[in-house]
């Protein structure tokens, strides 16, 4: 049986690590991660480029810019207030706190820093502006099944992806 490699309506399988410029992982995964190419998915189109005519075994890294990846960061996505304009559960890093608008457009702040009596909240990305290097390794590859290629993405995993 000939070697399958990647193309559209494969179910693609694959570990990832990303990295920024200066070579530190921000993040990693030795799961696997899946999708369909050519499908729905929310893996960034230079990847899934890079990815193609790939096998199992194959690595690939990829370099994207912000405009490529999580987009520039954005200073209007930043709020600073006064630490006692902000409930109690807010105050410690990390902390999420999701806000909605009149048009019940929602978006998740997290609490980046906390100093000189004051609390700031970041609703970018956390990779936002970088310039990120990912490497990604294909551990599987098999034939979509006509409801995956229907739906655009793997049974019961379209929800693993790359972010």
């Amino acid at each position: 049986m000939p070697e399958q490699r990647i193309s559209q309506h494969k179910v693609v399988y694959f570990t990832y690590e990303i990295r920024n410029r200066a070579g530190s992982i921000l993040e990693r995964s030795d799961l696997s991660i899946s999708y369909l190419h050519g499908g729905k998915h929310e893996l960034f189109e230079k990847l899934e480029t890079a990815l193609e005519g790939r096998a199992v075994g194959d690595t690939v890294e990829v370099t994207l810019t912000p405009e490529e990846s999580f987009g520039p960061h954005k200073p209007e996505l930043t709020y600073t207030d006064r630490i006692e304009n902000v409930p109690s559960e807010y105050l410690r890093l990390g902390a999420e706190a999701t806000f909605a608008n009149n048009q019940g457009d929602t978006i998740t702040m997290v609490v980046t820093r906390i100093d000189n009596g004051q609390v700031t909240l970041d609703g970018n990305h956390p990779l936002a502006g970088q310039t990120l290097v990912y490497r990604l390794t294909v551990s599987d590859i098999r034939n979509a099944t006509e409801s995956e290629i229907q739906y655009g993405v793997p049974s019961s995993e379209g929800h693993n992806i790359l972010h």
